[in-house]
């Protein structure tokens, strides 16, 4: 009923505004691909529900189209909302959502920059992205097999199509903070379980010793992916180092110089954002308070990394869904096997000792 009323205050105040409620079965992509079938304009642009839009991102969206031919589609850049950061309690949940913010401000603002200027922008936002409708027809639309569907269609139109994907850093979607740990388990998971699928996909077509440097995606699997598993076995094997009797203060200061330099980059990229962040005074304030977390993003960025190693092992080990399972079911699992483990081992002691 909800619904139906803000449908109808639109059209009220609207009455141009062609509105129309579209029905589907369950699926993000399903839903998006009978709204593109129904759309008519010349340009399509999709957001999550849940969000706000800063009131100039659709027509900067719009010009940058309407300045560039050669631009097919674009990702807004996404940020969560300032003033429901700062209401956000208790000093765990605080520090992680202030770190969510920064994260994504140099994502977006910084990352996502560079490389929709080298052309290589790895995937449009699903909860903002615009498109030529006439470019989205000559696609196969969003796939439904995949929970990685907004970076399948930046790759249909970069790689397939062979057309110009971009980010418009000054059309600005702003998001709710997280929740908690478990909604950030839960979500690195899934990104990195959507990358993983789409990456498969499009590296069969792509990847080769020969077209290592020069084919973006192949540097990025291996750089994303493949150095995961070497920073587990070295963060396990540090330990196994110092058991053997090797120096702690080697250990202890070859991890602060690495710490150091993910620290210098981070200020580097405070400085970028800052700088792109300079026609909206409000952000930008907010953010430049935010300085003394270029100390804390590695700590939390390292923490998202064993998130997204657990979401490569569960790729291999269960079948993709949007809903992934939370850390406590995990958790819960793990434990349940490790008693199973004890359980065995203990009875097989017992058989040998009664022999």
């Amino acid at each position: 009923m909800l619904f139906w009323y803000w449908h109808a205050r639109a059209q009220n105040a609207f009455p141009n505004l062609f509105l129309r409620y579209v029905n589907t079965d369950k699926g993000k992509a399903r839903a998006l691909n009978a709204a593109i079938y129904e759309s008519i304009g010349s340009y399509v642009i999709n957001i999550d529900s849940d969000g706000l839009l800063e009131p100039n991102a659709i027509k900067n969206m719009v010009l940058r189209f309407e300045n560039d031919e050669q631009i097919a589609a674009m990702t807004g850049a996404v940020l969560p909302q300032r003033n429901l950061v700062k209401q956000v309690h208790g000093w765990w949940h605080r520090l992680l959502a202030k770190n969510e913010y920064y994260e994504y401000a140099q994502a977006f603002l910084s990352g996502r920059t560079i490389e929709s200027f080298r052309d290589q922008l790895f995937t449009m936002s699903g909860a903002f992205s615009a498109f030529r409708r006439e470019v989205l027809m000559e696609t196969f639309l969003y796939d439904t097999d995949t929970i990685g569907e907004d970076t399948d269609m930046t790759f249909q139109i970069r790689t397939r199509l062979g057309k110009k994907v971009v980010i418009c850093a000054d059309a600005i979607f702003y998001v709710a903070p997280i929740s908690g740990f478990s909604e950030l388990y839960t979500q690195r998971q899934r990104w990195q379980r959507g990358e993983l699928e789409v990456a498969q996909h499009y590296m069969s077509q792509t990847a080769s010793i020969k077209g290592f440097f020069k084919e973006f995606l192949v540097r990025r699997i291996m750089i994303d992916h493949t150095f995961t598993f070497p920073r587990m076995i070295w963060t396990f094997a540090t330990i196994v180092l110092i058991a053997f009797g090797y120096s702690t203060v080697v250990v202890g200061l070859s991890y602060l110089l690495i710490y150091s330099l993910y620290v210098m980059v981070g200020v580097i990229n405070f400085i970028s954002v800052g700088i792109l962040l300079k026609p909206y005074p409000e952000e930008r304030h907010f953010y430049k308070h935010l300085w003394w977390l270029t100390l804390t993003l590695p700590l939390y960025m390292f923490l998202t990394a064993w998130i997204r190693l657990i979401g490569v092992i569960n790729a291999m080990t269960t079948q993709a869904t949007w809903k992934m399972r939370g850390f406590t079911e995990e958790w819960q699992r793990l434990l349940a096997v490790l008693r199973d483990d004890r359980r065995t081992i203990h009875n097989h002691y017992r058989r040998r000792k009664g022999k």
